[in-house]
Formats: structure tokens, sequence, C-alpha cells
């Protein structure tokens, strides 16, 4: 299973994409546990459990300190691109988080 963790301005935005990921995720056989919050509880959200932390592109300005904390348990953390974070494109997401993943 891929636990990825999606985290932007207010944890909502990222609601469609998170289906959306799901949804590529199940075509291709892939067990995933995706779940989107706001950027102010990344604190409470990360734990050693978590493959990959991806960053919606309105917060990538604080992507160090968010891979600061996700450092302390070995996770990658990305931003995501702004045409797929804005086509909402689930399957491309997807693919980069498990990109990600594999490289930690």
């Amino acid at each position: 299973m891929l636990k990825i963790r999606l985290f932007c301005a207010g944890g909502m935005s990222t609601s469609l994409l998170v289906r959306k990921m799901e949804a590529a995720a199940a075509e291709e056989g892939l067990e995933v546990d995706i779940i989107a919050y706001g950027v102010g509880s990344i604190e409470r959200r990360i734990d050693d459990t978590i493959d990959v932390v991806l960053l919606g592109p309105q917060i990538g300005y604080q992507k160090a300190s968010v891979q600061a904390v996700c450092n302390k348990f070995g996770i990658p953390c990305e931003v995501i691109p702004m045409t797929d974070y804005g086509m909402v494109n689930g399957k491309n997401v997807l693919a980069l988080a498990k990109k990600i993943a594999t490289s930690k």
C-alpha cells in the first residue's frame, strides 16, 4: 500500500484531486491511502508510516519547512506541478508520487 499525504492551504482544494488519484490507482490495481490536509497540520499528520508528501503549488514556497519535518521520518516531499494540480490530473500526480516513493 502506498500512503500519500497531500497538503495545501486549507486541505479542501485537494479533495477532488485525491478522488482522481484514487480512481487512477484503482485502474492500475494499486492500493493507496491518500488524504489531504491543510499545511498547518503537518506536524500532527506526518509519521514514519507515510511514503510520500505532496504539496499544492500554492504552498510550494513552504517546501523547505515541510521537507524539514519530512526529513525526520525519511519521507520524500515534492510540490505538485501547477498544470497537473490545475487540471486535477490524478493520473499524473499519482505517477509523481510513485516515482518519488521508489526513489527514497
